[in-house]
């Protein structure tokens, strides 16, 4: 053989692109043998590195000849192979897609496989996330009385293997962290929606959730509020009273706050106080119910729609204040003088003292 013929150590791995493995490296290699507890890899010019059985993925079968992608965990032991991974390498493989997905911000779909009082354990590509409660669009957040964790679990657990659009609202591979949002997959579609609404309009809704300050509405995917205040022109105690979870109503949006309507159950009938206020009149003598009793004074209902105050300087004829506790019982009738009547305020003020 020729001296030119000659091919050097340093020519033959240059013609092999041999690259020096580093932890990590993802790379693809040819499975020689399979055994019980590891799987032998050709890396071709890299040499043979091994994978043992903890690091293949659950249940994946492998064959000889089979190409595979590993991820390097040490590129040499003192055997001089390599460790490999290849869980590792999916991981890896999963991390890059969701990075592509978050940078891209597409909307997908995922199913939640188990769910905590916090919200949705959530798989993608071999990468386990959160949905957060807060992060769930109004269909499917779980509006229950005095934040009862059981009962929110319990909603959450009726979310588990449904599908659900989202988007990912944090991919961070160095602290594992993987945040969805359903909520931010819909934020498009329902702003849209938003402008082509208008405070007036009357909507309908699904009632979500009723709790002690009012109700909340699904209309078509936005979320609604109808405050306690808003439900009825009587004065309403508890909310359950009037209105049920599933139930469907009709409500006029009195306000609108960037992803939430503002509405209103009352106001889709007429204010039943101006008319029933028209048969009172100023220094009348009238009888109604003590309905409230309050350090300031008493509440005193004097028809079903109309109720008045009687402050506590006028509950007695001393100049020391009374104790409307003292003096009023609740549900008790009594007789009052009208004081004055402010019909655009829809106020009425009473005297005791001076019946």
């Amino acid at each position: 053989m020729s001296k030119s013929s000659i091919i050097t150590m340093d020519e033959l791995l240059a013609s092999e692109e041999v690259t020096q493995l580093k932890v990590g490296d993802v790379i693809e290699g040819v499975i020689t043998t399979v055994r019980k507890h590891e799987v032998w890899i050709d890396l071709g010019a890299n040499g043979v590195g091994v994978v043992m059985r903890r690091e293949i993925g659950h249940g994946q079968k492998l064959e000889e000849n089979e190409t595979v992608t590993v991820s390097v965990v040490d590129p040499e032991l003192d055997e001089g192979y390599a460790l490999l991974s290849m869980k590792r390498a999916a991981k890896d493989r999963g991390w890059d897609e969701l990075q592509r997905l978050f940078d891209d911000q597409e909307i997908i779909d995922v199913i939640a496989y188990d769910a905590n009082r916090g919200g949705l354990l959530v798989e993608l590509e071999g990468i386990r996330g959160f949905l957060p409660v807060s992060q769930l669009a109004a269909d499917h957040y779980p509006r229950v009385s005095g934040a009862d964790k059981d009962e929110i679990l319990t909603k959450l657990n009726a979310l588990v293997n449904i599908p659900l659009r989202v988007r990912i609202l944090d991919a961070n591979r160095k602290e594992n962290k993987l945040i969805f949002s359903e909520k931010e997959a819909v934020k498009d579609d329902m702003q849209s929606r938003l402008t082509e609404l208008k405070v007036g309009d009357v909507v309908e809704g699904v009632v979500t959730g009723v709790i002690d300050f009012g109700a909340f509405v699904n209309v078509k995917g936005i979320e609604g509020l109808i405050h306690i205040s808003e439900i009825s022109w009587e004065r309403v105690e508890d909310p359950r009273d009037y209105v049920k979870t599933g139930q469907n109503v009709e409500a006029k949006i009195i306000a609108i706050d960037k992803d939430r309507l503002s509405l209103s159950l009352k106001q889709m009938s007429d204010d039943p106080w101006l008319d029933e206020v028209k048969v009172f009149k100023k220094d009348d003598v009238v009888e109604g119910k003590i309905t409230r009793i309050t350090p300031f004074g008493a509440f005193v209902q004097l028809s079903p729609a109309v109720e008045a105050l009687v402050h506590v300087s006028e509950i007695s004829g001393s100049d020391n204040a009374a104790d409307p506790t003292e003096i009023f019982k609740l549900n008790e009738k009594k007789q009052f003088k009208i004081l004055d009547i402010d019909t655009e305020a829809r106020k009425i003020a009473l005297s005791l003292k001076e019946k």
